[in-house]
């Protein structure tokens, strides 16, 4: 007979899928934000440090002791307390072996536990570790009940729940991690700050924001660097428990002799890999974002030092790194999110006082516990040494019992005995000291001793009794113990000094790249297939040059290394190159379609030496034009800059310097026409307006010049004419004009 459909398929829950979901997902959450992302505010630690360090503790790794491998800490951790991946907790603890990212190492590492440069650690099994004195700091008092204790993820062991932690470590190191839903960031600080703040909190506890950042004015992080946040920004971010600081590298120049000098980088901003900043510096270089940065090296060994070469001695060092703090990660930005769990449970975005306050009380907390154990331990040794000094006041009757009585200890407990204060009987505990004591402990000197020893313990008993029972006695004990910290981690120590030092960020000026360079003449050539070099020094225009095999001469230009040449298109649009990155003149050059996007069908029509108020007059085949600055024909990008809108079929025809008042233009009908400058307007870009009207073709040169000059011309012979009285050609824009003067040339071209 079969079983019931129920017993082979038990009865099954049925719930909205949303609400299944969000229980589950909340839950994951939660143990994210509790067990792995957030760090505890009192000790600073996520729980895979904490465990760390507990293993380390346990597996007697004292800062003095020996080195043990990497591979059995690890695993230690992971099997007892950690029940994660190997390489986490290896990469966990790497980390706070790591001096350039830990302000306060944690871990003493012996082996290669990753650089600066962002190279990854060894492997576990290569490398040691023991605990930094740092880290026993925190462990203090485990073994007297400072903290609670719970089951570890098997029930086998038992883990501490947070550390004693005797400074402040979420602040002296920082932490940084991303849970759901949230994140914290938290820079490194001075320890010796920290304890000055903890201090003051003391004294006053009602202290304002703005005294407390007085003492600790800002991070101090382990690469150094210099902040350059101001103050109240600092103030207000510490205030909120948001906000960011901006971090600089710290550089100085270096005299090379005969005014040429290089900068040197000594330190870089936190957490930067120096290799990738290598990478970005040269990265400038080769694009020329930064035209006054010629070179960088990384020359450094154990400590850092970049040297960044200038492309010429007049370039302003401030200025240089002005321009690279901007587009470099010689600046960074470093933000601060204080999102902690209070108290081990609730996350909470504090402010600098609240996450001071919430050590504080934890350390108040941890001397109570430690106190009442101590307290424990006074009382248990002090009934001991009550039933030794009995036994020494009545040595000849326990003897007696001892060596004759079967049951010693039942009888010594029976026993009424002459005690210092009248009779007393033993208890079960020091009838079992007594039992257990040496013979050689009945002489009269251990007597005394003992007496000597309960009486001081009933002094520190009445000490600890008076600790407990004031609140100003408590905070006097923690103040001295926060000051006893400055021997081992203070201002005073190589480990304790400030490394990030405070400046004002100054404004970053952009200076002309024309400053940068050195001037030198130069002459640039282009050839009709669109090949560019520079010629060093100002050669005849007319010199012959080699070309390659169907190339020839297209233009050919005096200017200087500082000129900005434009190149106006056939297309209307202008595009820029800097002389001092022009190629030099010893080989055919180098396709100008490399340098900026020039597309393949549209033909360089004029090369210019765009100057400060210079305006250009420029027109379509189509006769339509206008004047324009000459500034604006320079583009910033390889893309160029459109100038000239044209319509179908229509290309450029003049882009010339503007000399004189009035407009003189030719079509190629041979019709010229002269008129008023002021009668073409002034604009960036534009279609312009119509300079003459043409029946058939289109414009085929236009020149400016002052009237009273009269209007010149080159004839075939290449002698210059000239026509003074200019009435009969004279009119208003946009007319047809008359035929041009007797000996005007037939290409109808003025020059």
């Amino acid at each position: 007979m079969s079983e019931p459909d129920d017993k082979k398929h038990p009865a099954t829950h049925t719930e909205p899928l949303s609400r299944a979901i969000g229980e589950r997902y909340l839950t994951y959450a939660l143990s994210t934000i509790m067990h792995r992302a957030l760090p505890d505010a009192r000790d600073g630690l996520k729980p895979v440090h904490r465990r760390i360090l507990f293993a380390m503790r346990e597996l007697k790794l004292s800062s003095t002791g020996g080195f043990r491998k990497s591979a059995k800490i690890s695993g230690d951790v992971m099997g007892n307390y950690h029940p994660h991946g190997d390489a986490a907790i290896y990469d966990a603890m790497a980390r706070l072996a790591q001096d350039f990212a830990m302000r306060y190492p944690l871990v003493d590492g012996q082996g290669n536990f990753g650089n600066i440069d962002g190279d990854n650690p060894a492997a576990s099994r290569y490398t040691e570790a023991r605990m930094a004195p740092p880290a026993e700091v925190l462990l203090e008092g485990l073994a007297e009940n400072a903290v609670d204790f719970r089951p570890n993820y098997d029930g086998t062991l038992e883990e501490p729940i947070v550390l004693p932690a005797a400074f402040p470590n979420l602040l002296a190191n920082g932490a940084s991690g991303i849970a759901v839903g949230m994140a914290t960031n938290i820079p490194p600080h001075n320890l010796d700050e920290l304890v000055e703040g903890c201090l003051a909190m003391i004294r006053d506890p009602a202290i304002t924001e703005d005294a407390l950042v007085d003492l600790i004015p800002g991070p101090d992080f382990p690469t150094g660097g210099v902040l350059v946040e101001p103050k109240a920004s600092i103030l207000e971010a510490y205030r909120t428990g948001r906000g960011a600081f901006r971090l600089r590298a710290r550089w100085s120049t270096e005299d090379l002799g005969r005014g040429q000098w290089q900068i040197i980088v000594t330190e870089i901003p936190y957490q930067v890999q120096k290799a990738k900043l290598i990478e970005r510096l040269a990265e400038l270089i080769e694009t020329k974002k930064v035209p006054a940065l010629a070179d960088v090296r990384d020359e450094s060994a154990d400590d850092v030092r970049i040297v960044l070469e200038p492309r010429a001695k007049t370039v302003d060092p401030a200025q240089l790194m002005g321009m690279l703090f901007r587009n470099s990660e010689l600046e960074i930005r470093f933000s601060l999110n204080m999102n902690v769990l209070i108290d081990g449970k609730v996350p909470k975005v504090c402010s600098l006082k609240e996450v001071l306050r919430a050590f504080l009380d934890h350390r108040r907390d941890v001397l109570c516990r430690r106190s009442r154990h101590r307290l424990e331990k006074i009382a248990n040794r002090l009934e001991i040494l009550e039933g030794y000094i009995i036994a020494y006041l009545n040595l000849d009757r326990v003897i007696e019992i001892i060596r004759y009585e079967d049951e010693p200890k039942q009888a010594l407990m029976a026993e009424p005995w002459q005690a210092e204060g009248g009779v007393a009987h033993l208890t079960e505990a020091q009838a079992e000291a007594i039992l257990n004591m040496r013979l050689r402990s009945l002489r009269r000197l251990e007597e005394m001793e003992l007496r000597a020893e309960r009486d001081g313990l009933i002094k520190e008993r009445e000490g600890l009794e008076a600790l407990l029972a004031s609140d100003k006695a408590q905070w006097k004990q923690i103040s001295a113990e926060l000051t006893a910290l400055r021997k081992s981690f203070g201002k005073g120590t190589a480990l304790g000094r400030r490394r990030t030092d405070f400046a004002e960020a100054g404004e970053v000026v952009e200076v002309p790249i024309e400053a940068m360079i050195d001037r030198e003449p130069i002459t640039v050539i282009l050839s009709k297939m669109g090949w560019v070099r520079a010629m060093k020094g100002h050669q005849p225009l007319d010199a012959e040059v080699k070309f390659k095999d169907g190339d020839g001469p297209a233009f050919a230009v005096h200017a200087e290394t500082t000129d900005r040449i434009v190149l106006m298109g056939s297309n209307g649009r202008a595009w820029t190159l800097l002389g001092a990155n022009l190629p030099g003149g010893r080989g055919m050059g180098e396709p100008v379609r490399l340098m900026v996007d020039i597309p393949n069908e549209v033909e360089v029509t004029h090369v210019l030496l765009p100057k400060p108020g210079v305006k250009y007059l420029v027109v379509s085949s189509d006769g339509d034009g206008f004047v324009v600055p000459g500034e604006e024909l320079i583009a910033q990008t390889k893309a160029g800059k459109q100038v000239l809108n044209l319509r179908d079929g229509a290309r450029t025809a003049v882009c010339r310097p503007i000399a004189g008042d009035h407009v003189a233009c030719v079509g190629e009908n041979r019709k010229m026409l002269v008129f008023a400058l002021d009668e073409l307007p002034e604009m960036a870009r534009g279609k312009g307006v119509r300079l003459q009207k043409f029946k058939d073709g289109g414009l085929a040169d236009a020149v400016t010049f002052a009237l009273a000059d009269g209007l010149s011309w080159k004839d075939p012979a290449g002698r210059t004419r000239t026509e003074p009285d200019l009435a009969e050609w004279l009119g208003k824009r946009g007319t047809a004009g008359r035929m041009a003067p007797r000996g005007f040339p037939r290409d109808n071209r003025f020059n």
